[in-house]
């Protein structure tokens, strides 16, 4: 007996005639008829749990993921194609990846059988499917002379000559010599087989690298003569990013010499616009390797990006070894068929996911501190914390009652700021996570708290009494079982929630505060004025908006609105196009041409940090997604954080963009 089966699953949007339609479209393709099974499948896209499902039953579902049975008494013979239509999702579908990306079925005897999936096909769209990041050719004639991303403050270079096969690097004392070795590991990493750095031996020309007291920390002068450059800074921070400077300028006269020029005189004089030049990544939706964050690093680095925010916890998944809490990583990094967490976002019925031990942190942090690079651990509380939850149920309140549900579709997700347990739990992570990484910043998350968290909680509501009165407690209780989240995450600020929220956020900051760390936070952070403004930094996501009015009241902010800076969201409106779509579109131009400084007053600016891209997860299944998605966009957003608005240029920057590396090797075709 042969067991075979394909899924196909189809989107049509809602007409005046008919609602919307996600077809389900299952193939027997073995020998064999079945009957009495079910189909989970997952994908971005959520159907809602009072869909109704036509030629099937609603068995589970779980944020992303779902399980469906046929009607009693089918059979599914050698051939034949069993249908189902669900009549609601949590959101329309707007592109291809947001359908069913892995499924599986469940048999009468309880074993499973993995089925490959197609990309969901939209009704009226028949454009071939893009993945792989878009080729950028290089021009044969470009707006600058020399090739560098981001663009430096000042080029006064002079003169051209064949581009040299190599570097020979010359550094003078520790720290130059530090620096000169963080580069030639890099270029070796990110160019194998080039040599770029390479003795005088095999034709390296020479490059002095020297230490230049008095200058900003990133700061660099980059001095060229006829056969020789010299690469000065402060630190060796600034004197990497000389370095990669020349690098860059290298590999384009080396490889385009008809199109960029390698100069014989003049200086170069740089400095960032932005201190902080991060990049996010959600490790939890997906899993990456540590192999995979190394590479990320590198390329960061090579963006002369100084700040990787690693996202290790979320409502799908925990990452992060943690010797108090073993069962963290022992049940809630792993997700299958059978498992506290089901498969969700593209795993299978098979055990899926991975962590990040001690030691492999250890490793990536000493990495990204050879590339000036800080690494910020996100365990996001109190929202976002099913996967923990599920492994440690008794940091929920046991009398608590009723359901609510977070904007992805988890149930209860939240820790209970009035549950005593919780915060022992919390202060044993905080202390581990602060040994583990020496930037000493732990950023806490408090985003997406659902509007009815903690309603069902009589802890809960006692404590919103003491700290609100009885008619906030009234309030809240009028909460219970209500699902919000109807057009995206609730929006808590004034509400009971925020109270609570607040109330929580205080007592964790001033846990980390008192071992002397930073806290970050998403912009919910700032409800309630919960962190000290000169102990704590927020990133403003969900719109433009929001940023200058938090510089306005003190917060230091970072800058990465959702409709320009989340690199999970799609190139453009396309169906073709993978990726999200709550916040919109942006391709390379529009987030290249977007101006953090925007709106913000003279003051406000004094709390402007940066910028920081993010690339969340749920669509990265295909990592031809990833390259598609976050190249060239990454560059753009580095350019953003380092060249000075006046100095900007989409034209120059398109020119180079085909220079910079890519994360797997996916090209559009």
């Amino acid at each position: 007996m042969t067991l075979s089966f394909s899924l196909v699953t189809t989107w049509t949007p809602a007409t005046d005639a008919e609602p919307l339609g996600y077809g389900i479209e299952l193939t027997n393709e073995g020998d064999a008829p079945i009957a009495n099974f079910q189909l989970g499948f997952s994908g971005p896209a959520r159907i809602d749990p009072q869909a109704t499902l036509e030629n099937g039953t609603l068995v589970r579902r779980l944020s992303n993921h779902t399980l469906i049975a046929p009607p009693a008494g089918f059979v599914l013979e050698p051939g034949q194609t069993w249908t189902a239509t669900a009549r609601g999702l949590s959101y329309g579908l707007r592109h291809w990846s947001d359908g069913a990306n892995s499924a599986y079925l469940v048999l009468e005897d309880g074993g499973t059988v993995a089925i490959p999936t197609a990309p969901t096909r939209g009704k009226g769209h028949n454009s071939p499917l893009l993945k792989g990041a878009a080729r950028f050719p290089v021009p044969a004639r470009a707006p600058a002379p020399y090739s560098i991303i981001p663009w430096p403050r000042t080029v006064a270079a002079s003169g051209s000559r064949t581009a040299p096969a190599g570097l020979d690097l010359q550094p003078v004392g520790p720290v130059a010599a530090r620096a000169a070795r963080a580069f030639a590991a890099l270029t070796a990493e990110l160019f194998p087989v080039e040599a770029i750095v390479r003795p005088a031996a095999e034709a390296g020309m020479a490059v002095h690298v020297v230490e230049k007291p008095g200058m900003a920390p990133e700061a660099y002068e980059l001095d060229f003569a006829e056969n020789s450059a010299t690469v000065a800074a402060g630190t060796r921070q600034g004197l990497f990013y000389g370095l990669v400077t020349l690098g860059q300028m290298l590999r384009g006269a080396r490889q385009y010499p008809a199109t960029f020029s390698f100069p014989t005189g003049g200086r170069i004089s740089d400095a960032p616009g932005f201190g902080f030049r991060g990049c996010h990544l959600d490790v939890a939706r997906q899993f990456y390797t540590g192999a995979e964050v190394s590479r990320l690093l590198r390329i960061l680095a090579w963006n002369k990006m100084n700040r990787f925010h690693w996202h290790l916890t979320e409502d799908e998944a925990w990452r992060l070894e943690i010797d108090a809490f073993p069962a963290l990583t022992e049940i809630a990094a792993w997700r299958g068929h059978g498992k506290a967490l089901p498969p969700l976002l593209g795993s299978g019925p098979q055990p899926t996911g991975g962590y990040y031990s001690k030691q492999a942190v250890r490793d990536i942090v000493a990495l990204a501190d050879e590339l000036g690079i800080a690494v910020i651990p996100e365990i996001d509380m109190p929202g976002h914390f099913y996967a923990a939850l599920q492994a440690l149920p008794d940091l929920r309140d046991p009398d608590e009652r009723g359901e609510y549900q977070s904007v992805q579709g988890f149930p209860n997700n939240s820790l209970n700021p009035a549950h005593e347990p919780v915060y022992d739990f919390v202060e044993k992570v905080v202390d581990e996570v602060l040994e583990l990484f020496p930037a000493g910043i732990f950023h806490l998350g408090a985003d997406e708290v659902p509007l009815a968290a903690w309603s069902g909680s009589p802890l809960a509501l006692d404590m919103l009494e003491d700290l609100a009165g009885p008619a906030m407690r009234k309030k809240h209780e009028a909460q219970f079982n209500q699902l919000g989240n109807h057009h995206g995450a609730d929006e808590i600020e004034g509400s009971p929630t925020a109270i609570l929220q607040a109330a929580f956020i205080r007592r964790v900051h001033d846990y980390i505060a008192g071992k002397g760390a930073i806290t970050g936070g998403w912009e919910e952070a700032a409800h309630g004025d919960a962190v000290d403004r000169d102990k704590a930094y927020v990133i403003g996501w969900r719109n433009v908006e929001i940023n200058a009015a938090l510089a306005e009241r003190g917060f230091d902010i970072v800058v990465s609105p959702g409709q320009r800076y989340y690199l999970d969201m799609a190139n453009s409106a396309a169906w073709a196009e993978p990726g999200a779509g709550w916040a919109g579109w942006s391709g390379p131009r529009e987030t290249y041409e977007f101006e953090a400084r925007a709106g913000f007053s003279e003051q406000g600016l004094k709390h402007l940090l940066g910028v920081q891209s993010c690339i969340w997860s749920e669509s990265m299944t295909d990592r031809a997604i990833f390259d598609r998605l976050v190249f060239p966009r990454l560059s753009a957003v580095a350019e953003a954080g380092w060249t000075l608005p006046e100095r900007k240029s989409w034209e120059r920057f398109q020119s180079m963009a085909g220079l910079m590396p890519i994360m797997y090797g996916h090209w559009a075709e």
